[in-house]
């Protein structure tokens, strides 16, 4: 399915194809703290696919403890976050579902990962898996 997503200021705008039925939740406390929420709502789609229409995003850069280098695009003049993908040779993009003009039209949370740091007033969602950590 084709998405198009743009930052809350118009600034950026973009486009890509994700699988309907594959979105997740991450509750990890970079997802919670960089979200300024207790989750985040993330869909993939194939770098191959993705394509900026509008605007260039700046990127921040987060070293995981593994090595992995994470990069996350977001509005300079807004700060919405609009996707994180690898570094070197992104293969993917993880899409924030919140800037998808298409958002209702995905269904549903399929999974949620990094469970075991969900906030405690937070509860499970029924037939959602879940992984206490990254698959």
């Amino acid at each position: 399915m084709k998405v198009q997503g743009q930052c809350h200021c118009g600034a950026i705008r973009y486009e890509a194809e994700v699988q309907p039925g594959s979105m997740r939740i991450c509750h990890c406390l970079d997802c919670q703290i960089m979200s300024g929420s207790a989750f985040r709502t993330n869909i993939a789609a194939p770098a191959e696919t993705f394509r900026l229409l509008q605007g260039e995003p700046r990127h921040y850069v987060k070293t995981a403890d593994s090595g992995a280098r994470r990069v996350t695009g977001f509005c300079g003049q807004c700060g919405t976050q609009l996707y994180a993908t690898e570094q070197d040779t992104p293969k993917r993009y993880s899409l924030r579902v919140g800037t998808l003009a298409q958002r209702d039209q995905l269904g549903g949370p399929q999974a949620q990962i990094w469970t075991r740091r969900r906030v405690g007033w937070m509860p499970s969602l029924d037939g959602v898996a879940e992984k206490q950590g990254q698959p």
